[in-house]
C-alpha cells in the first residue's frame, strides 16, 4: 500500500502495510513474527553487523583473497549482541554480464573493473531477474566475501548498491556512502525465514523496507521516555536510537543507539514491576495479624536443632510483614537444607493463632506428600489441624477434606493444582504460601490468592535465583534470603569420575555402608530405553542388587509406584532397613534422610546443573561428612577435568556445556554461585526449564550482558513511581499510554504476587 511520505499516524498503532514495498502478502508474513504495526518493524533489531567499512581496489581484494580471509572483528564494548564480520567492498564499473549454462545449473556472471584491474560477481538462482538488474557503464558497490575460483577473482551472491553521486565538497570522485544501504560501514543483518526470503525479505530486502519506514515514519514516533530520566543517563532521542541501530554510521554511534533501545526495553519493565509494587504496597488492604502466637513460640521450644542466625533474621521479616496492615508479598530463597520448611510453618502457625486458615502449595503430588509428612511431624503435640489435598484421592476422602477445608476445621491444607478448583472454598483464608513458585503461572497464583480477601502471600524457592533473574521476574516482591546452613552441616564432597573407574566408586560405597551409612545411586530413566544411550533405574537395581552388592540391602524407587510403595520403601530407608536407595530423580527435593551420606549420580553429563545440584542436596544432611559422586562418560569427565572457567560464554554446544555443568558442580557448593554459571549456560528463558515462569521476552536487552543498565533502569523506575504513582503528570502520560498498551492483561491483575 504506497502511502504519503508523511503520515499522521503514529508508527506506534499505523499497520506495517503502510510502508512502502509492503503489501497484504508481505504483511501477513511480517505478522507471523510478531512484526504488525511500523514500531515493530523499527525494533526488528538486527541480529549481527558486517563491517564493510574497508573500501579496496580490485588489486587489492585479490591479495587479500590468497591471504587471511573470513575475518572476526568484535565491535569495542562489552556487548556480544553486536560481533561483525569484517566483509569488504570493491567500487567499479560494470563492463559485461551474461548468463551461463543451462537450467539449473544457470549463472549470471557480471565483470567489474576498476583502475587497477577486474573480478567477477556470480549469481546462482533468480537469474532473469539479475540479468535484468544492470546496465552497462554503471557505477557499483558491490560486497561481501572475496574467494579465488581457478585464479579468478569473485565474489559470490554479493550485495550490490548502485553508486548515485558523490560527497558534496568532497574531493574529486569521493563516494556519498550516506545514500547506499549495503556497502561503506556496518552494514545490518537481520534473521529471516525461507518464506520472508521467498517474499523479498532477506537482508537486503530488509534493509530496503527499513530504509523507507524510517524515512517515511520516524519523526512521527513517539518518546515515551521522561526527558529527565533520558538526560540524566545520557540517552539519546528514541527516534535516533532507531535509526543508528538499523544504519549506524559508526560503531560509537550503534552502541548508543543499543543502549538506548536496551534501556527502553528495562525501564518499561521495571516501571511496570514498582507500579505493581505500590498497588500491592500502598492501595491494598490485608490482613494484620497478632505477631505473639503461642503456637510458633511451642513449635521453635519443641524443635530438636536451634535455628541459624538467617532463619531468625527471615521469620523476623515476615512476621513485620504479618503484622502491617498490607498483605504480605515475599520471595524467600534459600539453598537446599537451609531451613526454610521452618520458616514457612511458623507463619502458618501465626495465621491459625489468629484464627485464619493456611494454605501450603507445592508443584507436585509426590513433593507435597513430603511437605505434608514433613508439616504432620513438626506439628505432633500441637492443636493445629493438617490436611493433604491432591487430585488423586479417593472421592469420599476428597469430599471430607472439602468440607473440613469450607467449615474452618482444617487449619492449615497441604496441596497442588487441585486447590485451584472452584469446588474448594476456604472458610477465611489469611495466608497462601507457594513452593517452588516458578512452576506455577502468574494467573494460576491470581486463582489461589482469590480464595480468600487479600491473603498475605508467600514464595519459596530452592533454587537460587541469580540477582539479575530476581530483579525481572520478582522486582515487585519483597526478598529473603536464608544464605546459612545449619552448623553442624559440612559441605559435601563432590568428586567427577569416569564409568570406567566404578570398581573404585563402589568400593567407597562398601566403605561407608560398613561405618553404618546409607548411599543414594540416582539413574536418569526409569526402564532401559533403545533411542538414550542412559543407564535406567530398574535394569541396574538388578545389577547392583545380584552382582555389585549382593551382601547389601537394596531398594527401588521411582515416580510409577504408587504413593503406598513409595512411602513403605523411604519408611524403609529411614528405618535404616536399606542401605542403598536405586532412584531416579523423584529424590530430586523433599527427601531429608541425615543417614545418608553418600550420592552416586549415573550418566551425570545428561543432568542439568540445577537439578545435580538439588540432587546433591539430599546428602549433606547431618553432622557426618557426605560425598557426591558424579559418574560421566569418559569424554565429559576428561573435558570438565581440563579446570574449565565455569563463567565462560552461554552459546556452547552440548558437549561443552555438560564438561562445564560437571566442572561448576565440582568447583561449587555454594548454590547462588550455581545459578549464576547456570544462567550463563543456558540463558534467562530456559533457567527455570518452563516459560510459564512469567520471564518476559526482551527483543533487546540480555539479561547476561545488561546488569548493570537493568540496576539503573530499575533505580530510575522506583524514583519515577515513588514521585508520581499514577503517571498522572503531563510529561509522564505517554509513557503511562504505552504501558496500558502493551500490558494491558497483566496491569488488570496487579494484585498477583
Amino acid at each position: 500500500m504506497d502511502t504519503p511520505a508523511r503520515q499522521s499516524h503514529h508508527p506506534h498503532s499505523l499497520p506495517v502495510q503502510y510502508v512502502k514495498g509492503i503489501g497484504p502478502k508481505r504483511a501477513a508474513v511480517l505478522e507471523e513474527i510478531d512484526v504488525r504495526t511500523v514500531m515493530d518493524l523499527f525494533m526488528y533489531i538486527p541480529r549481527r553487523y558486517l563491517d564493510r567499512s574497508s573500501v579496496v581496489t580490485i588489486s587489492r581484494l585479490k591479495q587479500i583473497a590468497r591471504g587471511s580471509r573470513d575475518q572476526h572483528l568484535p565491535i569495542p564494548g562489552e556487548d556480544p549482541f553486536v560481533a561483525a564480520r569484517q566483509d569488504h567492498t570493491v567500487v567499479g564499473d560494470v563492463r559485461s554480464f551474461r548468463v551461463m549454462g543451462f537450467g539449473p545449473k544457470s549463472r549470471l556472471v557480471l565483470v567489474l573493473a576498476d583502475a587497477t584491474g577486474s573480478m567477477q560477481c556470480v549469481w546462482f538462482g533468480g537469474v532473469h531477474y539479475w540479468k535484468k538488474a544492470f546496465r552497462l557503464g554503471e557505477k557499483l558497490a558491490v560486497s561481501g566475501q572475496a574467494s579465488l575460483y581457478g585464479g579468478t577473482l569473485q565474489f559470490v551472491h554479493p550485495d550490490v548498491d548502485r553508486i548515485a553521486g558523490t560527497v558534496e565538497g568532497g574531493e574529486d570522485g569521493a563516494i556519498d556512502w550516506s545514500s547506499t544501504l549495503h556497502s561503506g560501514g556496518l552494514v545490518p543483518v537481520y534473521a529471516s525465514s525461507q518464506e520472508l526470503s521467498r517474499l523479498g525479505f532477506d537482508s537486503a530486502g530488509l534493509r530496503r523496507v527499513l530504509h523507507a519506514a524510517i524515512r517515511d515514519h520516524l519523526e512521527n514516533v513517539v518518546d515515551t521516555l521522561p526527558e529527565p530520566v533520558a538526560a540524566g543517563r545520557s540517552l539519546l532521542p528514541l527516534g535516533e536510537a532507531i535509526r543508528k541501530v538499523h544504519f549506524p554510521p559508526t560503531r560509537e554511534d550503534l552502541l548508543q543507539g543499543l543502549r538506548r533501545l536496551k534501556y527502553e526495553e528495562l525501564f518499561r519493565f521495571q516501571v511496570k514491576l514498582a507500579l505493581k509494587r505500590h498497588w500491592q504496597r500502598e492501595e491494598t488492604q490485608g490482613i494484620s495479624f497478632s505477631i505473639e502466637s503461642a503456637l510458633a513460640r511451642r513449635l521453635v521450644d519443641s524443635l530438636p536443632f536451634r535455628l541459624t542466625a538467617a532463619q531468625v533474621r527471615v521469620i523476623n521479616e515476615v512476621s513485620a510483614d504479618m503484622r502491617s496492615d498490607r498483605p504480605m508479598n515475599r520471595l524467600l530463597q534459600g539453598d537446599v537444607g537451609s531451613g526454610k520448611t521452618i520458616v514457612a510453618l511458623t507463619a502458618m502457625l501465626i495465621a491459625v493463632d489468629n484464627g485464619y486458615q493456611a494454605v501450603f502449595m507445592a508443584p507436585t503430588e509426590i513433593l507435597a506428600e513430603q511437605h505434608y509428612k514433613t508439616l504432620s511431624h513438626f506439628l505432633e503435640g500441637l492443636p493445629a489441624r493438617l490436611r493433604l489435598l491432591v487430585g488423586a484421592q479417593r472421592t469420599a476422602l476428597r469430599r471430607d477434606i472439602l468440607d473440613d477445608v469450607q467449615r474452618g476445621s482444617a487449619d492449615i491444607v497441604v496441596g497442588t493444582h487441585a486447590l485451584f478448583e472452584k469446588e474448594v472454598r476456604f472458610s477465611r483464608l489469611g495466608l497462601v504460601i507457594i513452593d517452588e513458585q516458578h512452576r506455577f503461572g502468574v494467573l494460576q497464583r491470581s486463582l489461589l490468592r482469590k480464595k480468600g480477601v487479600n491473603p498475605d502471600v508467600l514464595v519459596m524457592t530452592a533454587t537460587p535465583i541469580p540477582r539479575t533473574l530476581s530483579l525481572t521476574l520478582y522486582g515487585d516482591l519483597d526478598v529473603s534470603i536464608i544464605n546459612e546452613l545449619p552448623q553442624e552441616r559440612r559441605p559435601v564432597q563432590t568428586v567427577l569420575r569416569e564409568e570406567g573407574q566404578k570398581e573404585t566408586v563402589y568400593a567407597f560405597v562398601r566403605e561407608q555402608v560398613r561405618k553404618g551409612r546409607q548411599a543414594y545411586f540416582v539413574y536418569p530413566l526409569i526402564e532401559e530405553s533403545e533411542k538414550l544411550d542412559l543407564k535406567a533405574a530398574t535394569s541396574h537395581f538388578e545389577e547392583l542388587q545380584s552382582t555389585v552388592f549382593p551382601g547389601l540391602r537394596l531398594g527401588l524407587l521411582h515416580g510409577r509406584m504408587t504413593g503406598t510403595e513409595k512411602d513403605e520403601i523411604m519408611g524403609r530407608f529411614r528405618r535404616r532397613e536399606v542401605d542403598v536407595l536405586v532412584a531416579t530423580t523423584v529424590i530430586e527435593v523433599g527427601i531429608d534422610i541425615p543417614n545418608a551420606t553418600v550420592m552416586v549420580i549415573e550418566n551425570a553429563e545428561r543432568f542439568g546443573l540445577s537439578q545435580l545440584h538439588q540432587l546433591r542436596g539430599r546428602v549433606g544432611r547431618g553432622s557426618e561428612q557426605s560425598y557426591c559422586v558424579l559418574l560421566a562418560k569418559r569424554w565429559a569427565a576428561a573435558g570438565a577435568s581440563r579446570r574449565l572457567d565455569p563463567l565462560a560464554a552461554h552459546q556452547q554446544d552440548q558437549r561443552r556445556a555438560a564438561e562445564r555443568r560437571l566442572a561448576t558442580m565440582v568447583a561449587m557448593n555454594d548454590g547462588f554461585a550455581i545459578a549464576e554459571v547456570d544462567l550463563s549456560l543456558r540463558g534467562p528463558g530456559d533457567f527455570f526449564g518452563t516459560r510459564q515462569s512469567g520471564m518476559p521476552e526482551f527483543k533487546v536487552a540480555d539479561l547476561l550482558t545488561d546488569s548493570a543498565l537493568l540496576h539503573e533502569a530499575r533505580a530510575d523506575a522506583l524514583a519515577l513511581v515513588e514521585s508520581d504513582p499514577h503517571l498522572t503528570q503531563p510529561d509522564h502520560r505517554p509513557l503511562a499510554d504505552d504501558l496500558r498498551s502493551r500490558f494491558h492483561d497483566e496491569l488488570a491483575i496487579l494484585q498477583v504476587g
